[in-house]
């Protein structure tokens, strides 16, 4: 054979392979971008995007290299974790770096924790979450380890269509790592799809056992005119599919439940598990006159510190709603970027607790960043919610005597009255309220019969009260006046001869009266020092003395202005004028509020501890072995994270069904499980049908006297006349316990790995045809 002859065949050898690297860089570049624009509503702005094409560029490098020169997986491995380490801080870490690229001990440190820890940050924080936090490091290294497996498989293995595996399973870890709100489901998945099947085609086209060598003439045109048209029509039938499936998506009905981590690691956080604050009002005042239960320091001159903000009035207490966005208890754990709307004077004041207790966190302004010092920081950040629209927090973990943190906060301007002139009442949905005195109505209605404006008739009920009531906080040395401020308690301070109380009566009486009026009113407790309550350096000490609560309202284009309904404490009545009257007419008195004792509180949010340094330090070369050994095992995590994911959710699943409240819906939640792993084994049950006809279906597979006769139970015990015993229900879950493992026991081993990796009972779980109860 001639030298011309040996170069004809070797150079389209060399060409196709370095097309197939450029086709393999660009398929994966493209499919791995798919799953990063999934994360848009995760992240604040645009920096994830950067630390995520950063993770796959370094990772495709590493895979070219090791293809390049034959590298074993430890060394790939290696050069994954080097990589990691070297280029994690500037692209994920950047505010623990010099000059935002030279990684520190702390840029280390972050990062071999955050192998582990990044996880659950992110998916206990509320998105979009901030990217100075630390969040970076989850789709910088997700985008790392996707793409060196995927650029590795595409280019060692012998089928090409390995590397979609690692590419899918990115894509699922972003989808489940993400929010209940998707950026573009629909084009992601025809995007997808559409790159996978290109690419393996061409991949098949070029593949190397397939190149041989041509000669010029009428057959190789017309070969080449063949290819040509094929991979016009291929385009143009995708095309087609991609424009269809886009019309049905945009005329289709809402998609079923999104399955997301988010959903299942965050316990819902309800702050209606805890006593409402005001009503510990009368006790702060009395055991705490003198004693200090917080300082603040760095306190503007018209700043408030809130303790609570309470907008739900039941006749017995008021407290916070019961649920919905931008309402009292609309907590959310705490972030860098709260309060993203607040206008005002940017400052950061200093807390320092000292007998205050309890779940409540002192707040000033509109906070945006909260940050924990002492030996309680990490539980105390762990346990933090912030509610952006009342400006109020807590941590579950609770306050005591010794905590401290500093919060970076807005100070708003409240408006002159000059300004209010004119603007409306903001239309907000307020809660209903219940239990509010009949005679509230009218004493409002008489209070704003000459204002005019919204600020008028606000300003007019927050007059009245100051100018007609007399203060008492009805302690030993005061003028007779009781707790509370239920219904009993309101009725008696606006029917008597003479109103006196104190800012508990006050706040919550202003508080009905504006809204029997139609203004969005909500009641707050907490602080507003004047200069003669500051210390020489400015510093605030809260007691139970000078604790106030006040009235807020909203108005259109300014939030919530303060009203000090109160009036003033020198303002005391006459003994003879208070006492009770001789013979008292019966009367329905509110019952007493709750007694004040510390509640329990609730797990903190699903957190691990920080592992524990040891006293003893151990050989130069643990430390590092057992550094590399965790961050492997991690990596070998997130490969199996879909595993684990789903374990978990129909784990979870399975646990809410067995310990339901009512025994027959354990029962029925029973058959529903039994149903489901049927499913999940291939079963074609229908969805929406009977028990037994489910039972008929299921049977046909497996067992089916058994499968049967627990149909028939499971109807006799939800629809009979009584609700089965706890026994019952335990037995009735053991046998589909060995129903269920019976199925198992007949399937093979990839049968059964390929049910519990199964969605199809959780698509049937969305469907709105169940099982009848």
């Amino acid at each position: 054979m001639s030298e011309s002859t040996r170069t004809q065949i070797r150079m389209p050898r060399l060409d196709a392979r370095v097309r197939r690297l450029i086709l393999d860089g660009v398929a994966i570049t493209a499919l791995t971008t798919v799953g990063i624009i999934g994360f848009a509503s995760t992240f604040e702005g645009g920096r994830y995007i950067v630390a995520a094409i950063a993770g796959l560029a370094l990772g495709l490098a590493i895979a070219w290299a090791g293809a390049r020169w034959r590298w074993r997986v430890l060394t790939v491995t290696g050069a994954t974790l080097g990589a990691y380490f070297v280029f994690g801080g500037a692209f994920a870490l950047p505010h623990t770096t010099l000059w935002g690229f030279i990684p520190t001990l702390e840029t280390w440190r972050q990062l071999a924790f955050g192998v582990v820890t990044s996880w659950k940050d992110l998916l206990t924080t509320v998105p979009p979450v901030a990217s100075s936090d630390g969040h970076l490091i989850v789709p910088f290294l997700v985008n790392l380890v996707a793409s060196v497996l995927a650029g590795t498989a595409a280019l060692r293995a012998k089928h090409a269509a390995w590397a979609l595996l690692p590419l899918v399973l990115s894509l699922a870890l972003q989808i489940l790592l993400g929010s209940s709100e998707p950026t573009a489901p629909i084009l992601q998945g025809i995007v997808f799809a559409t790159v996978a099947v290109v690419w393996l085609a061409l991949r098949a086209r070029w593949n190397p056992d397939r190149i041989a060598v041509v000669a010029d003439g009428p057959a190789a045109s017309a070969s080449r005119a063949a290819r040509t048209r094929r991979l016009i029509s291929g385009g143009l039938v995708l095309a087609l599919a991609s424009g269809v499936g886009v019309a049905a998506a945009a005329t289709a009905q809402p998609p079923v439940q999104r399955y997301i981590l988010r959903d299942f690691v965050i316990p819902p956080f309800d702050v209606r598990d805890y006593p409402s604050p005001l009503q510990s009002w009368r006790g702060l005042v009395r055991d705490f006159e003198t004693e200090t239960l917080f300082s603040v320091s760095g306190l503007p001159e018209e700043g408030r510190v809130r303790l609570a903000t309470m907008d739900a009035y039941n006749g017995v207490v008021f407290n916070v709603a019961a649920d919905g966005a931008g309402s009292s208890s609309a907590f959310t754990s705490i972030r860098s970027n709260m309060s993203p709307a607040a206008e005002g004077d940017r400052t950061t004041v200093w807390v320092e607790i000292d007998d205050l207790d309890g779940v409540w966190l002192p707040s000033v302004g509109s906070a945006k960043e909260f940050t924990f010092y002492g030996d309680r920081a990490t539980d105390l950040r762990r346990g933090a919610h912030f509610n952006d629209a009342t400006g109020t927090a807590v941590t579950t973990a609770g306050v005591r005597a010794g905590d401290a943190y500093t919060i970076d906060t807005v100070i708003p301007q409240i408006p002159e009255d000059e300004a209010l002139a004119d603007v409306p009442f903001a239309p907000l949905k307020m809660p209903k309220q219940s239990g509010i005195p009949q005679s509230l109505s009218e004493l409002a209605s008489d209070a704003t019969e000459e204002a005019e404006t919204p600020i008028e008739r606000a300003r007019a009920l927050e007059a009245y009260l100051q100018t007609e009531g007399y203060f008492s906080h009805g302690l030993a040395d005061d003028v007779y006046s009781p707790s509370g401020h239920g219904a009993a308690r309101i009725s008696q301070l606006v029917g008597g001869e003479q109103m006196v109380g104190d800012d508990e009566q006050y706040a919550v009486v202003m508080a009905l009266m504006a809204t029997q009026l139609g203004m969005p009113a909500r009641v707050v407790m907490g602080w507003y020092p004047d200069e003669e309550e500051r210390s020489a350096d400015g510093t605030f000490a809260a007691t139970g003395d000078n604790l106030h609560a006040w009235v807020e309202i909203a108005f259109t284009g300014h939030g919530w202005v303060p009203f000090d309904p109160t009036p003033d404490e020198d303002n005391e009545p006459s003994e003879q004028n208070t006492k009770p009257r001789a013979n008292p007419k019966p009367q329905v008195l509110q019952p007493p509020p709750p007694a004040q004792e510390p509640a329990e509180l609730p797990p903190a949010l699903a957190e691990e501890r920080d592992q524990e340094e040891e006293d003893e330090p151990g050989p130069d070369w643990l430390g590092p072995v057992l550094l590399y050994t965790g961050i492997s095992l991690a990596v070998i995590a997130l490969l199996l994270s879909p595993l684990i994911v789903i374990g978990a959710i129909k784990a979870s699943r399975r646990t809410k069904r067995r310990s339901a409240e009512r025994t027959a819906d354990r029962i029925s939640g029973g058959w529903d499980e039994l149903v489901d792993r049927a499913t999940d084994y291939r079963v074609p049950v229908p969805p929406g049908a009977t028990r037994a006809e489910s039972a008929e279906v299921v049977g046909a597979a497996f067992a089916a006297d058994r499968v049967s006769t627990l149909a028939r139970r499971a109807d006799a015990d939800v629809y009979g006349p009584g609700d089965p015993s706890p026994e019952d229900v335990e037995a009735f879950w053991r046998e589909v316990d060995e129903i269920v493992g019976g199925i198992a026991e007949e399937s093979t081993f990839w049968g059964r790995l390929r049910a519990r990796l199964s969605l199809r009972s959780l698509r049937r779980s969305g469907v709105k045809g169940r099982t009848p109860r």
